[in-house]
């Protein structure tokens, strides 16, 4: 796990597509070299793809977006949209207006500028919190888009915290070229994540 903080990241959290399945293979919470690793996953609906932590090891599969959402805030989780405006697998943006959803990734590292453009005009629209994750599928997308906690993160329960307060600041395209000590939000799957 030493590829992370050479790209200024201080964490990174693996949300895999519908399983939690890489605490089979690594340990969450902060690691040797000092990175902290938190476990989530994208949770892909019918209305949208959203990034749960919480206790979400065995969530059922199939739920709507709605019974989803709920779901995770009686659990005492967070759901993040994921890449809500992208042309394919959008987010329902009455989901967002109806504070189903009140945390929004409006940076993507894969998504296009406008679909981000549309994703934070929703955040301002709307009086949600905005997020950036790299979305990243291999080492070399990793950081490219990050997340900046304003309070220590070690572990799965601080970053559900600091999600839920808003101690968070999503890393946008004009602080380029500054630092990014940060937690990253989105995910390698664990194939890919050796060597990090």
């Amino acid at each position: 796990m030493s590829f992370a903080p050479t790209k200024g990241l201080d964490g990174v959290c693996i949300t895999d597509h519908d399983t939690m399945a890489v605490r089979q293979v690594f340990r969450e919470g902060v690691q040797d070299n000092g990175l902290c690793v938190i476990f989530g996953l994208e949770y892909a609906t019918g209305e949208g793809d959203f990034l749960l932590f919480g206790p979400f090891e065995e969530i059922r599969p199939r739920l709507s977006a709605a019974e989803l959402l709920r779901y995770v805030e009686d659990s005492g989780g967070v759901a993040v949209a994921a890449h809500p405006c992208r042309r394919t697998r959008s987010t329902r943006e009455n989901l967002i207006k109806d504070h189903l959803c009140r945390i929004v990734e409006s940076v993507n590292g894969r998504n296009s500028r406008p679909e981000n453009e549309q994703a934070a005009s929703w955040c301002k629209r709307y009086n949600v919190s905005q997020v950036s994750g790299s979305d990243a599928h291999s080492l070399s997308e990793l950081g490219m888009a990050v997340t900046r906690f304003h309070e220590p993160i070690h572990s799965r329960a601080d970053l559900i915290r600091s999600l839920k307060n808003g101690l968070f600041t999503a890393e946008r395209d004009e602080d380029e070229g500054k630092p990014l000590p940060a937690l990253h939000l989105h995910a390698v799957t664990p194939a890919r994540i050796e060597g990090l």
